[in-house]
Parts: C-alpha cells; structure tokens; sequence
C-alpha cells in the first residue's frame, strides 16, 4: 500500500534533497569535462525546464 509523502518526508528534519547523484555510463552531466574536454553547459537549460515541469507533476518546491 502506498503512503502519502507527508509521511515518508519530514520536512522539519530534512528540507532539502539532492535530485541528481549521476547519469548514466558515467557521462558528464553539466560543466567542462576534464576526461573528454568537453563542454556540457548546454544541458544546462534543459534540465532547469525539465525540473520546472516535474515540480507541477510531483508537487516539490525548487
């Protein structure tokens, strides 16, 4: 059976979450890559939308 997020998360205790720990096949998410050299500051803007859409969807606060 489900349980509702005001039981799962106890805002007083922990109000802030870190929502992206690492991506898949270790790839270089946003920033200057020093493997590759790389520059991946266009994935910027991406996740800021997509994490603006989730938060209408799940009800969070960024």
């Amino acid at each position: 059976m489900t349980r509702p997020r005001s039981e799962l998360v106890c805002v007083a205790d922990t109000p802030f979450y870190h929502c992206i720990c690492r991506c898949v096949r270790r790839a270089f998410l946003c920033g200057d890559d020093r493997v590759t050299g790389q520059n991946f500051d266009h994935r910027k803007a991406w996740l800021v939308e997509r994490l603006a859409e989730l938060v209408k969807v799940f009800a969070i606060d960024i």
